[in-house]
């Protein structure tokens, strides 16, 4: 069985015997070989038999660096054997798609090995084998299940300290969307920032699913004011979930529009952008606020990587000395969760936002779903910034009906417009029928 870092073997690839430890002495041989000879009974040899059928799953697979086209889906294969200790075997049921692996494709994520390997940092799905030594999960449970990648599989072996179990009422495709966003948002508003009440917070990309994420968790501390960043097709459903101010980045210079309605500016500033912006946070804070930058996202500019957005961003990135820190009386701090290392936090948040869930206080907001067939079109559609929180991959194969339904529907949007087209062509004729009388007469 491979292990929660090792990419599983290709179909053309056997994977290595699992070696038994547990060995019969020679004097005991002759008596295991009469033992084989005898009919299978009990569950003795159908389990061995089971152990060693090689069982096939499908994954998707970043080739090379580049566009979505290196991203393929491939079925591998492995043998049914001991998982290592504490490992448990899941069978995912749903995916997270975040800006990590936009950046991965691309060759500019530290974290990821690489290609060819199997993309996918969060997941969820159901147990379907454990290790001897885990005693805290069991075969059947429903568990969220996270990795530093490998997820984006319908078979994943992961750590057993990194599952968590899912609460009744919360769906697969809820539990995936949690645990990357509304960590990364937790630790930092609170870990952090220490968001107090009264504290006023200016979220970029409030419509993404780390903004709303934020935005929710920002609401379960008393009279914080939220401005968030989105473009205008989004504002009202950010409004919706809790923005105080929403501001849109494509029309309107933010830090004016901030300034005129909190004149000193904000509290604390949360951005995965990079670059100019964030210079434009830190010149928004507060005495005693704090910047927190978690991504860079200004140097995807494409499908593929782009040098010149690079090397702007980095022309353009704030550059201070702690003087300067010490006479403005500001904070800046960077964030990034796949570096976190305390398996103590890293359990504690998660389990802290399970119970934020279970209390109704945040509830992922799911964009839309792709499955692992149409993971272009779904990377697409956060590249494009066109979601609207959470997008989610399903590693279930696209069944046949729902093809046929979407060409349905397809078909009939065409038959509606050749009728509408139809039907003005007619109402046209008619009109100009009617002016010809109106003339004779």
């Amino acid at each position: 069985m491979m292990s929660g870092e090792e990419e599983a073997p290709t179909p053309q690839q056997e994977p290595e015997q699992v070696t038994k430890t547990d060995e019969p002495p020679p004097a005991a041989a002759a008596a295991e070989e009469e033992e084989k000879a005898k009919p299978a009974s009990g569950s003795g040899s159908p389990a061995s038999a089971e152990e060693e059928k090689p069982i096939t799953y499908r994954a998707l697979v970043l080739t090379g660096y580049g566009g979505c086209d290196k991203i393929k889906l491939q079925v591998k294969s492995m043998k049914k054997a001991s998982l290592k200790a504490g490992e448990v075997l899941v069978r995912v049921k749903a995916c997270g798609l975040n800006f990590a692996e936009l950046l991965g494709k691309q060759g500019l994520y530290e974290l990821l090995p690489s290609p060819p390997v199997t993309l996918g940092m969060e997941g969820s799905g159901v147990i379907e084998a454990v290790a001897e030594d885990v005693t805290d999960r069991k075969v059947g449970d429903r568990v969220i299940a996270m990795n530093r990648h490998g997820m984006w599989q319908e078979l994943a072996v992961v750590p057993a300290n990194r599952t968590f179990p899912i609460p009744d009422g919360m769906s697969f495709e809820e539990a995936a969307a949690l645990p990357i966003n509304y960590m990364t948002a937790y630790m930092m508003l609170f870990e952090m920032a220490n968001l107090r009440p009264g504290k006023s917070v200016l979220i970029h990309m409030a419509a993404g699913g780390v903004g709303i994420a934020a935005t929710q968790l920002c609401q379960t501390v008393q009279d914080v004011t939220i401005f968030g960043t989105a473009s205008a097709s989004k504002h009202e459903t950010i409004s919706q979930g809790g923005v105080t101010h929403p501001i849109d980045y494509r029309t309107k210079d933010y830090v004016t529009e901030v300034r005129k309605i909190s004149p000193k500016g904000v509290d604390i500033v949360l951005d995965p952008l990079g670059g100019a912006d964030t210079q434009k946070g830190f010149g928004l804070l507060k005495p005693l606020g704090m910047l927190i930058v978690f991504g860079a996202a200004n140097c995807v500019t494409g499908q593929k990587k782009n040098l010149l957005a690079m090397a702007k961003t980095w022309y353009n990135q704030l550059t201070l000395n702690t003087l300067k820190l010490m006479q403005t009386n500001k904070a800046i701090s960077g964030f990034h969760l796949g570096y976190i290392r305390d398996e103590e936090l890293f359990e504690r948040t998660l389990v802290k936002l399970l119970e934020l869930y279970q209390q109704g206080k945040i509830k992922p907001h799911i964009d839309s779903r792709y499955h692992f067939e149409e993971v272009a079109d779904a990377m697409k559609r956060m590249h494009d910034r066109q979601n609207i929180g959470k997008v989610i991959l399903l590693p279930e194969p696209k069944k046949s009906e729902e093809k046929s339904e979407e060409k349905t529907e397809s078909n009939a949007e065409a038959a509606e417009n050749v009728e509408k087209a139809e039907a003005a062509v007619s109402e046209k004729k008619e009109d100009a029928a009617e002016e010809v009388e109106a003339g004779k007469d």
